[in-house]
């Protein structure tokens, strides 16, 4: 790889570690309710991709269900889950994606997991267990990361149902990731919270970037460096860089809002990393990852 494209690839991993930096201090610090960060995010990248709409991938409606869940549906549900949980604990929880789209890929297209891959599964499933498990709280299990879980199974199920559409380049992707998930959200939102303007004007430009950023650099200018990537290095050699990603969130967690990162979360967060690592070789060799992203961004 050459230092340009790394350099791409680390700025990639900074901009999504910031993201979840930024998502929860819109949530959390600016009080903004997350199901309206979600719509206005979304009303955005569908207005900028109108033009990458056509022609419409078939099937029309695995297309509109995968575009919410891998869109809408798993940011709503991270952004709900940000609001109490720390960026950093989401970071590592987030990484149990990868685990559940193995699992999911057996039960749904007759994958096979190999022993190695399966040491890694468990690994990450125990890591993230032991961060999300806190028995000196009422609640031993925190709220805001059980909608991170489900945020990452979201993800989890949308990537498998993407390996059964073809022919959908990377913006007509995002196009009707916006497009599926503006429309729900708008309904969500006015049904579920209310004050929406009022904290948003309250927030002023301060919001407007935050908005401006998640829509146009994390949704359309960095997945799409992402796709550019993936499509020209191997993946043995993208998957393991992705570790950059939990790993600045963590870094960034504790410089910028102050999480506490104890032995638990030490612990927890390099079982769930090994474990990452270890499905990530392994899916590397086997192809899986690759196959799954290039099959949409052809």
């Amino acid at each position: 790889m050459t230092l340009r494209d790394f350099s791409l690839m680390f700025m990639v991993c900074l901009t999504w570690a910031s993201h979840t930096i930024v998502s929860k201090l819109v949530v959390s610090g600016m009080e903004i309710p997350p199901l309206f960060y979600a719509t206005i995010r979304y009303v955005i990248v569908a207005l900028v991709t109108v033009p990458w709409l056509m022609p419409v991938p078939l099937p029309r409606w695995r297309m509109a269900l995968v575009g919410f869940l891998m869109g809408g549906g798993g940011f709503a549900l991270f952004f709900l889950g940000i609001k109490t949980a720390t960026p950093s604990s989401a970071a590592i929880v987030s990484q149990l994606g990868l685990p559940m789209t193995a699992l999911l890929s057996v039960a749904m297209l007759g994958e096979r997991i190999h022993w190695k891959r399966g040491i890694g599964i468990a690994l990450t499933f125990v890591g993230g267990l032991i961060v999300m498990w806190n028995p000196r709280e009422e609640f031993p299990i925190s709220g805001g990361l059980v909608f991170i879980l489900g945020s990452a199974f979201v993800g989890s199920l949308a990537a498998v149902m993407m390996k059964q559409i073809k022919g959908v380049k990377p913006l007509q992707f995002q196009a009707w990731v916006g497009l599926a998930s503006a429309l729900p959200l708008i309904v969500l939102t006015a049904s579920f919270e209310s004050g929406q303007m009022t904290k948003a004007a309250a927030a002023g430009w301060p919001f407007v970037m935050a908005v401006l950023f998640s829509a146009l650099v994390v949704s359309l200018l960095s997945h799409t460096t992402y796709y550019d990537l993936i499509r020209k290095y191997p993946a043995n050699l993208i998957a393991p860089l992705l570790i950059m990603n939990p790993l600045i969130t963590v870094v960034l967690g504790i410089v910028i809002t102050g999480d506490r990162f104890d032995m638990r979360m030490a612990v927890g967060s390099a079982l769930a990393l090994c474990g990452i690592l270890i499905i990530t070789l392994g899916e590397a060799r086997t192809g899986f990852l690759l196959r799954v992203l290039r099959k949409h961004l052809r």
